[in-house]
């Protein structure tokens, strides 16, 4: 994709969401490390409705670091991989105690030393935590990157957040990350993609990998 689709491309998520950020519902910085990882393949409103459970009954970090895992496993159940992650959940309180002394670190490498946070995770809770400038990519990204000819088949996520940084202005990273994901979830769906509506037509390969 060349500068100009990139600058069209930034003028037209900002007509459609202007404002957009993070959907996941929170108190405190913990529950939001915890709710990033809780999010993976699952929907921001499903980590809602089970993280507003789990943060009412283990109000602590420290209560969270001891809970059973049978019953966090329990509360989790609606969310893909709950089991794995009832383990995570546990892990991240633990480590943050144990390591970090209940902070939340904002060094990357540090981050992924938490259960369950890697490096998109880790971009996320910076950018939202911290307002350290990042663009992680998750799915909904992912597949507008190759829709729009940013990325090609088999990139990684990484590779589609460095081409990202690299074409976009620093400080719209966060912004954008947020713009490309509610693009990805209300307007260029997965199954059903607003084609008709969309004025990044010229340029958008839907037609040939699909």
């Amino acid at each position: 994709m060349i500068k100009k689709q990139y600058r069209l491309l930034e003028d037209y998520l900002n007509s459609l969401f202007p404002n957009a950020g993070c959907e996941l519902i929170h108190d405190k910085d913990y529950e939001f490390v915890i709710e990033v990882m809780l999010s993976a393949q699952s929907t921001d409103v499903a980590v809602n409705l089970v993280s507003n459970k789990l943060f009412k009954k283990y109000s602590t970090l420290e209560s969270l670091a001891n809970a059973d895992l049978f019953d966090v496993e329990k509360i989790l159940h609606p969310l893909g991989l709950f089991k794995n992650k009832a383990k995570n959940v546990i892990g991240i309180a633990k480590t943050l105690i144990e390591e970090f002394d209940g902070i939340i670190p904002s060094d990357k490498d540090l981050l992924q030393r938490l259960p369950g946070v890697g490096n998109k995770t880790a971009g996320v809770i910076r950018a939202e935590v911290f307002h350290i400038p990042d663009l992680p990519v998750d799915t909904h990204i992912l597949r507008i990157s190759r829709r729009l000819g940013i990325s090609k088949a088999g990139d990684t996520p990484l590779q589609v957040e460095q081409k990202l940084k690299k074409e976009i202005d620093q400080s719209r990273w966060i912004l954008t990350h947020h713009q490309l994901i509610h693009f990805g979830r209300y307007f260029c769906t997965a199954r059903k993609p607003n084609c008709e509506n969309c004025k990044l037509n010229s340029f958008c390969k839907i037609r040939t990998i699909h």
